[in-house]
């Protein structure tokens, strides 16, 4: 069930966009305030449980079998080294953890018990779970559930139109399908796309657009930048201007008050200034760790030295509703 009472047409969201930026910092730092009071920093873990070898195209991948890249396809790991791997970054400050594997979809096989595994053991030590395995069954959404996961991510990466030109082996409505069988199954959704792969301004305000105007509102929307890989057609993809991103984040906040806003892949690029601009504008969630999938991250101890500069406060697990993955977002 939608908890925003707002009802964005492509107009409003494109308004919004186009504010000038003070003024749009100002807004959405506003609403930022009114919905997170505390100036906390969700601070997430992301680990590749199964590297390389996707079947599928998606231009920005190193992970895709049909490019050639530094990735080479490794084994699922182990219960226990991803266990271990998790309860060190909980120990840093992590109190959300994602676990990611390189699938089309997740099949009924003793794989995807592994992972029904992995929830079950990050749960009990007090971090949310987060996977993205690709596309689901409605009968594997359930199982997740009452593995405890907490969140699904499974991003719509542009508006419909241009996703056209990045991937073909899984359509638009595969994407929107998939999020639906999540939102059926109780656990709440982490959705948002990347920047920087040479969309234009409305595609991302169409993406914006598609999310805010489902029937269940993302709990979290990453903002990832694009890192262009040798071997992946968008190798020599110029960067993104660096407003543009930050365009994109406080639009974001805007039109998604209560949901976390994650600056997520591609924040290396950033200076500590400009990454503080995009906390002032409405993202209050990131990756900690040296490395994201397959492309480079931030410095933990950098990070921790600006969190403490910025006088942000590690939010807590479970930090609207302790327990089930039913957010208040989507309840």
């Amino acid at each position: 069930m939608r908890e925003e009472t707002v009802s964005w047409s492509l107009e409003d969201i494109r308004e919004i966009y186009h504010t000038p930026v003070f003024e749009l910092i100002h807004k959405a730092n506003a609403i930022l305030r009114s919905n997170f009071p505390h100036s906390e920093l969700q601070t997430c873990y992301l680990i590749s449980i199964k590297t390389g070898g996707c079947v599928e195209d998606c231009a920005y991948c190193a992970q895709s079998s049909r490019y050639h890249t530094h990735v080479t396809p490794e084994p699922m790991m182990k219960i226990v080294d991803v266990v271990e791997r998790a309860k060190r970054a909980v120990e840093l400050g992590a109190t959300r953890v994602c676990l990611g594997a390189a699938w089309r979809n997740a099949k009924d096989d003793r794989y995807f018990d592994r992972v029904l595994a992995m929830v079950k053991s990050i749960t009990d030590l007090g971090a949310e779970v987060c996977c993205a395995l690709g596309m689901l069954s409605e009968e594997q959404a359930k199982k997740l559930y009452d593995a405890g996961l907490y969140a699904y991510n499974h991003n719509l990466d542009s508006s419909p139109e241009f996703y056209e030109t990045i991937i073909t082996t899984r359509s638009y409505e595969d994407r929107l399908n998939t999020l639906d069988v999540v939102n059926k199954s109780g656990i709440s959704t982490c959705c948002g796309g990347i920047v920087g792969m040479g969309e234009s301004e409305e595609d991302r305000i169409k993406l914006l657009h598609v999310l805010a105007t489902r029937d269940h509102i993302p709990e979290s929307v990453p903002v990832n930048l694009l890192w262009p890989i040798d071997g992946t057609p968008l190798q020599d993809q110029p960067p993104i201007s660096f407003w543009e991103v930050l365009r994109t984040i406080a639009t974001a906040r805007v039109v998604f008050p209560r949901s976390m806003v994650r600056l997520a892949a591609g924040r290396a690029f950033l200076t500590v200034e400009q990454q503080t601009l995009c906390f002032l504008a409405g993202a209050n969630s990131i990756f900690y760790g040296d490395k994201l999938l397959t492309v480079e991250n931030n410095d933990i101890d950098e990070d921790a030295e600006m969190i403490k500069l910025l006088g942000l406060i590690p939010r807590p697990s479970f930090g609207i509703e302790r327990g089930n993955p039913c957010h208040a977002n989507n309840s």
